[in-house]
């Protein structure tokens, strides 16, 4: 198959398939004419690509499995190289998750924080001579 008809199949297009080869992520097979040539290994290949970067992969790190495929492999999985991707992956992944867990964390606190200053306010309203419930907004009081 040719170009542009891979670029179809696969749902991206013709220039990121000439930029995957030219980090030689697709192999450049030409016909006797100089044209591009492709075929079903290829589509498996830019699906796997795909797939790994819907799930955050660098295009580098989609690389070991692009080889293992390349290797004659049924999937891009199946060699050391892409299970050391995999571990990589999660070890990140699981450092974010517990950044967001301590930003939620804060958020939290603040929100609670907040809510304490609000109902004290509110309350010191409520008392005869208290202050009169206002509302800063762009340094006006309300």
């Amino acid at each position: 198959m040719r170009i542009g008809e891979l670029a179809a199949r696969a749902g991206t297009t013709t220039r990121t398939l000439r930029y995957y080869e030219s980090r030689g992520l697709l192999p450049a097979r030409r016909d006797a004419h100089g044209h591009r040539t492709y075929d079903e290994r290829d589509v498996k290949l830019l699906e796997q690509i795909r797939t790994l970067r819907d799930f955050g992969f660098d295009l580098e790190e989609t690389r070991p499995f692009v080889e293992c495929l390349r290797a004659g492999h049924p999937e891009g999985d199946a060699c050391p190289a892409s299970l050391a991707v995999y571990r990589r992956k999660l070890a990140e992944l699981d450092a974010l998750i517990g950044e967001l867990r301590g930003v939620r964390a804060t958020v939290a606190a603040q929100l609670a924080r907040a809510e304490r200053v609000t109902a004290a306010l509110a309350a010191e309203a409520l008392v005869p001579g208290g202050p009169e419930p206002g509302c800063e907004l762009g340094g006006q009081t309300w």
